[in-house]
């Protein structure tokens, strides 16, 4: 079946009807070699520990590792037929630190969506690193990181929710002591949410603008951010907001 779909790119059916793949890319995936490349990511024997190496000898021998691998399980036939191989690199620190930004943020952006009770959160670095240390690892990468995240975060920020001890424009602040097994978090603000304009105030914009002449200037369909330099996630070292009522909130 392959041959016909990787030279003539045709995949011809049991009743003699033929597909046309002319137009069709077509992606083949495989592990091999997967239990070497962890062991040069993470040491063992015979291999010198990850710190130890420079990074860009550890990508050279990734990929030559990857690429021995493939040559041992498939015929030069079936290699010579694909266009180009692809070797994908363990993810590093500082790679899971952007997909632990993008995920906090897309949890932030669940909350100003949410119908009401509307809030802000950070997370420190003590709580990032928490978050990164239950998600990732080495073998399996940031696979875990959205349940760490479901655990550590959303389900105690949707109890708070529940239990009304975070209110309507509440800044909050996720932290780690070190020692214990889940997050802190504690108000360190309030008013930094505040609703937009009702419908009615838009449509009388709406009506002055145009007996003036003028252009209607619609206000966001959500929340409006009242604190600008506080992000909903703020990354690592950011100045925090001025509180106005700062207290330990059990979730």
């Amino acid at each position: 079946m392959l041959l016909g779909i990787l030279d003539k790119a045709t995949l011809t059916l049991g009743d003699n009807r033929r597909v046309d793949l002319s137009q069709t890319m077509i992606f083949l995936t495989s592990n091999l070699g997967g239990g070497e490349i962890t062991e040069l990511m993470t040491g063992g024997m015979g291999f010198v520990q990850p710190k130890d190496k420079a990074e860009d000898k550890l990508d050279v021998k990734v990929e030559r590792t990857a690429q021995e691998a493939a040559k041992k399980k498939f015929s030069p036939e079936f290699m010579n037929r694909l266009d180009k191989v692809v070797v994908f690199h363990p993810l590093r620190q500082e790679q899971l630190e952007e997909i632990l930004e993008i995920e906090l943020g897309m949890v932030q952006q669940r909350v100003l969506d949410a119908g009401r009770g509307q809030f802000l959160f950070r997370a420190t670095s003590a709580a990032r690193s928490l978050l990164l240390q239950e998600g990732t690892d080495f073998k399996y990468g940031a696979r875990h990181l959205k349940r760490a995240i479901e655990k550590f975060v959303v389900y105690p920020l949707a109890n708070l929710l529940a239990t009304e001890q975070v209110c309507f424009g509440d800044m909050l602040v996720v932290d780690w002591d070190g020692k214990s097994t889940h997050l802190s978090f504690q108000k360190e603000g309030e008013g930094a949410v505040v609703p937009a304009a009702t419908k009615l105030a838009r449509g009388a914009g709406a009506n002055n603008a145009k007996a003036s002449g003028g252009k209607v200037v619609e206000p966001p369909a959500s929340v409006i951010v009242r604190e600008a330099k506080t992000p909903a996630a703020l990354p690592t070292g950011a100045p925090p907001p001025v509180a106005s009522s700062r207290r330990k909130i059990d979730p």
